[in-house]
């Protein structure tokens, strides 16, 4: 006998339940936030529907029919009667909190809806993961649906090739309920279910993206989730989602908002999201931005300072500027691409500030004055270049500062530095110098720092006058560590020997755009429309005038007592400006001795041995930086040996004793080339091998050119290169000197030279084993040449009966074999 599919009680139930639970009551996905920045995907309807208040008023607790619906949910009844009363209950808990309580009195109601998962009815996965979507969405309630294996069991199902819309939005946005629990975030993310997240930001249906969205930026709350989100592709993602302007994307774009604003709080991931072409700007406020006030019958120009002039008279409403891309447009000029955005980006934000409706989305979002002083917002970098300069030109001492920094850590490549070159943050940042707000000045500092890093950037630095201001900053003695090694930092690029070089022969095909010519201009003229710069620095100062003694002395005290990394900055500048004879007498005066006395004494102490791991660490870093600030004191030496005034001043036994120590200590070996050619400088200058014993060329050649030979046959992957510095090695060897091969074994040689012997041929294969046999007369190199593979390598040489076989076979019989 056939069994009836629904009886006459449950049928009763159902038809009133699904009546008042109709389909029309289901609203829409809405993102709401709780105080932590969590957002739920909870559909928020405090009206009920006018059935569903009926049936609450009209049925009691005890005697209610969600109890028949929830056993209809057991394993032992139809498949569709368990598909009809999920499906009911579904509709019904979308009445409301009350609702959802009704159906949560009965224990292990949610453990049913979670079987019902694996249905292989599409309504009935979509009624289980809508019902436990409702559910979840009460904070009391989210445990209980995680641990009844929604979450690995809502994975088991989102794994499925072919799965409708409606099941994967229920089931994302269950998803996007529970990630607001933190340990449930964790246990999401740590999931293989991540990547699959980031494959739904590229579904067709714009629910599927919003609900994958919001889990993203729920799961970005928690640092601990940073790193993994990223290495499954996150950001590329997101930015491309922010960027669009498709239709109906609000919402994921704001998603994708969030979460890139969580990622770039760490400094490496901020990289990666700049590279995607956005910009994290900070918040100032609608306010600040009432001190604007833009000019006025002013002649449009361009933003890094280039004057564009027409014939006729400007517009007082900024119409002159506003179709000033056309103009040129028309007119043909030659304009970089850089160039229009930076004016294009001006103009909308200028405009923006005009009608006050600049931040005005940001300011409502914000609840206080303490959040807004925090809160970013991200721009493409356009409008994120031109924002930030916006920012740094208005009165709020605050928000100048918050931008100057912004602009410090957007500088992170060619590209972004020439953007705020071109958008005139140059200009702004050299003119904050000058601040009376000690923070504003160290931001503007930390900014031209980064900005600094372009030759290009320097040459505007110095073009606006900030060569004069970083001066001033560096003498005054209340400047603080941290701004001078800045301050210091910014003078070494634009006092650079290299960087003078290469101002000396640009090219003189560059268009003159690019070029800053101190105390010159250029101009071009199209048909009555002009563009012309003009620098802000007057003709005739120059870069050795605005070194004065106070200046010099400065220097040579910070280069006496301040660290190494400072050391090599300063010495780098001091090597500038004893290009000029003018002031060898005042750095002679000012007691450079002493100070070259004091790197060089840090130097020649071989203090690089360590007891655990981390010393040892932490001595490599010390001695590159100390080496790297010997190396520029011999540059600075050697280039004040050229001057006799100098070098009646100098003890040149005690400089060459020091240098000496230097050539022999454990700093490392690219930093020795430098001391190398000052001791060789010395001797010659003063004739100090008599006075010596023995000539200073066999100390050079023992601890720098056989070490640098051996360590270019080791590391270099040219073979051309490799057979040079075998041959030159060579060279040294055979004049004899039993002090040439110890140092070739000291430097670890041997197997290098083994490689080359394998591997070599004609005169570097020669070169190779009349080493390897000098070697081999200390039977102290035996176990290393033996070691490194020679015996066999030797052998087949000799019975190749090659043009080097009687040297092979030499060799060989120097051996232990």
């Amino acid at each position: 006998m056939a069994r009836c599919r629904n009886p006459p009680a449950w049928n009763c139930a159902a038809r009133f339940l699904l009546r008042c639970g109709r389909p029309a009551a289901r609203c829409l996905l809405v993102r709401t936030s709780r105080d932590d920045g969590a957002a739920e995907a909870n559909p928020r309807d405090p009206a009920l529907p006018p059935d569903v208040e009926m049936f609450n008023s009209s049925v009691n607790a005890k005697d209610s029919y969600v109890g028949l619906f929830v056993r209809m949910l057991g394993l032992d009844n139809d498949p569709l009667d368990r598909e009809q009363a999920v499906i009911t209950l579904w509709k019904y808990s979308e009445g409301g909190k009350n609702c959802i309580e009704a159906i949560m009195q009965f224990p292990g109601c949610i453990n049913l809806v979670v079987s019902l998962l694996k249905s292989e009815s599409c309504s009935t996965c979509e009624a289980a993961a809508g019902l436990l979507r409702t559910v979840s969405s009460i904070n009391l309630y989210r445990d209980i649906v995680a641990e009844s294996g929604a979450i690995e069991e809502i994975f088991r199902l989102l794994c499925q090739s072919f799965l409708a819309p409606e099941v994967k939005e229920q089931s994302l946005c269950t998803l996007w309920n529970l990630s607001i629990d933190e340990k449930l975030r964790v246990r999401i993310a740590n999931n293989d279910f991540l990547p699959m997240v980031v494959k739904f930001l590229d579904d067709e249906e714009i629910k599927v993206k919003e609900a994958a969205g919001g889990i993203l930026a729920n799961l970005a709350l928690s640092p601990c989730n940073h790193s993994i989100m990223v290495e499954a592709g996150v950001i590329p993602k997101l930015a491309d989602l922010f960027k669009s302007n498709n239709e109906g994307y609000k919402i994921i774009r704001k998603e994708a908002k969030t979460t890139l604003l969580e990622l770039s709080k760490d400094g490496y991931y901020r990289i990666l999201v700049i590279e995607e072409g956005l910009i994290r700007v900070p918040v100032v406020g609608a306010a600040a931005y009432k001190s604007f006030r833009p000019q006025t019958y002013s002649w449009p120009s361009l933003p890094d300072g280039t004057e564009i002039q027409r014939n006729s008279r400007p517009s007082r409403y900024g119409a002159s500027e506003l179709l000033l891309g056309l103009n040129i447009r028309e007119k043909n000029f030659n304009l970089e691409n850089m160039k229009v955005h930076a004016m294009v980006g001006r103009s909308q934000q200028q405009f923006l500030a005009r009608i006050g409706a600049i931040e005005m989305e940001d300011e409502r979002n914000s609840q206080s004055e303490s959040s807004l002083n925090q809160q970013y917002t991200l721009l493409p970098w356009m409008d994120g270049v031109a924002r930030l300069v916006l920012i740094i030109v208005l009165e709020d001492v605050s928000a100048i500062t918050r931008a100057a920094y912004s602009i410090a850590d957007v500088s992170i490549n060619e590209r972004m530095r020439l953007s705020f070159k071109e958008a005139g943050a140059v200009r702004h940042l050299v003119k904050l110098l000058q601040h009376d707000n000690e923070a504003t000045r160290d931001a503007a500092v930390h900014a031209l720092d980064r900005l600094s890093v372009s030759y290009v950037v320097c040459q505007t630095i110095e073009a606006e006058g900030g060569s004069d201001l970083l001066i001033n900053i560096l003498k005054d003695s209340n400047t603080s560590s941290s701004l001078l090694e800045m301050t210091v930092n910014i003078l070494c690029r634009i006092f650079d020997p290299v960087n003078d070089v290469k101002t000396k022969f640009q090219d003189k095909f560059v268009d003159e755009s690019e070029k800053v010519l101190i105390g010159t201009s250029s101009s071009q003229d199209f048909d009555g429309l002009s563009i012309s710069k003009t620098s802000s620095v007057s003709e005739g100062t120059t870069r050795e005038k605005i070194i004065d003694s106070d200046v010099i002395v400065c220097l040579i005290d910070i280069l006496r007592t301040s660290s190494p990394n400072l050391q090599i900055k300063v010495a780098s500048i001091l090597e500038f400006v004893a290009a000029f004879e003018q002031h060898v007498a005042t750095i002679t005066a000012a007691g450079i001795n002493s100070a070259l006395d004091v790197v060089f004494q840090k130097g020649s102490l071989d203090g690089m041995d360590g007891d655990d791991d981390n010393a040892l660490e932490w001595n490599a870093i010390e001695a590159e930086e100390i080496g790297l600030a010997v190396a520029a004191a011999s540059r600075l030496l050697a280039k004040l040996l050229n001057f006799e005034q100098f070098c009646h001043s100098i003890d040149a036994m005690h400089f060459v004793h020091l240098l000496r120590k230097i050539l022999k200590c454990n700093i490392p070996l690219h930093t020795k080339d430098w001391v190398a050619a000052c001791l060789i400088k010395l001797e010659s200058k003063f004739g100090l091998a008599s006075n010596l014993g023995h000539s200073i060329d066999m100390e050079v050649t023992l601890y720098e050119m056989i070490p640098r030979l051996v360590e270019q046959m080791r590391t270099s992957f040219a073979d051309e290169s490799r057979e040079a510095a075998v041959i030159e090695l060579n060279k040294i060897i055979s004049e004899g000197v039993m002090e040439c091969t110890r140092a070739v074994a000291a430097a670890g040689g041997i197997f290098p030279l083994v490689e080359l012997i394998k591997d070599g041929r004609g005169d570097a294969l020669e070169a190779s084993l009349a080493i390897l046999h000098n070697l081999s007369m200390h039977t102290e190199n035996h176990a290393a040449i033996i070691a490194a593979g020679a015996v066999p390598i030797l052998k087949r040489i000799v019975l190749s009966e090659g043009p080097q076989w009687k040297r092979a076979l030499r060799l060989l019989r120097t051996l232990p074999t």
